[in-house]
């Protein structure tokens, strides 16, 4: 499929996980994708993962709960592809604790990466899309957002915004054009989980030590025989911010494997 063949696309995370999947997705339909993450080493290795794609690949480093850097680096981006079709913001940070010995640091770090970073990023490049071609935003929500997921109050939270602000983008740019929509990603081994479900320690803490396993009343997909790769993901925002997806906007997909069926 080409599906992506002249589009411009700009993809947060990918330095890693479902981020560099969706990066590597959009190179392999035809794309031609700016990659943006905090990670320069992160970013290096998607490039050699691009192979033959990487001169349709440009890199550049960003951290999205800075708002300069957001501006410089959309700016940078939409110079870079001379204009915006597509934006998905799959960077995301992931705590977990009890929530009263979370720190307000920690929980501010996450609600600043994870949704105002999204807000930023959208706000930034929303003059781009409008003259864009088939505009399409993809939002990364997660099964957080809509199920008890224990010990990750902020990052729940984070998510549970993201979803909400993307129904009301939707509404807010329909009539211009623009589709918002939302993946719900959850049992998924990707740069945030070790594939067991804890985050990992680059991410910051995995699952508190005394974590009281009987209050997760799901854990395993319905499907396979364990987490899926970043690709299942990657797969389903092609989709989305494709053609294919053109009657769709103002809604989420939950990508779990039936997890939370």
């Amino acid at each position: 499929m080409n599906r992506y063949e002249g589009r411009r696309a700009l993809v947060t995370g990918g330095g890693s996980g479902i981020g560099q999947a969706t990066v590597l997705r959009l190179l392999a339909e035809g794309g031609r994708v700016v990659a943006a993450d905090v990670s320069e080493a992160g970013l290096k290795d998607t490039a050699d993962k691009a192979g033959a794609a990487a001169d349709r690949l440009t890199t550049l480093v960003v951290d999205i709960a800075d708002e300069t850097s957001v501006r410089d680096g959309v700016a940078a981006a939409v110079t870079a592809l001379g204009g915006l079709d597509v934006l998905v913001n799959a960077a995301g940070i992931l705590r977990s604790s009890h929530t009263h010995e979370t720190s307000l640091a920690d929980f501010t770090k996450v609600i600043a990466v994870n949704l105002t970073g999204t807000f930023l990023m959208i706000r930034e490049a929303i003059p781009a899309l409008l003259e864009g071609d088939a505009p399409a935003v993809v939002n990364f929500s997660s099964t957080s957002a809509m199920f008890a997921h224990p010990y990750m109050a902020a990052y729940a939270a984070s998510k549970g915004g993201i979803q909400s602000m993307t129904h009301a983008l939707a509404a807010e740019y329909s009539k211009q054009g623009i589709r918002f929509t939302a993946v719900q990603p959850g049992s998924i081994s990707s740069g945030m989980t070790d594939g067991s479900g804890q985050s990992k320690q680059s991410q910051g803490p995995g699952l508190p030590e005394d974590t009281d396993w009987s209050l997760f009343t799901k854990l395993a997909p319905a499907l396979g025989e364990g987490f899926a790769g970043p690709e299942a993901v990657a797969g389903v925002v092609a989709m989305l911010a494709s053609e294919d997806g053109r009657f769709i906007t103002g809604t989420e997909i939950r990508i779990d494997g039936g997890t939370h069926y």
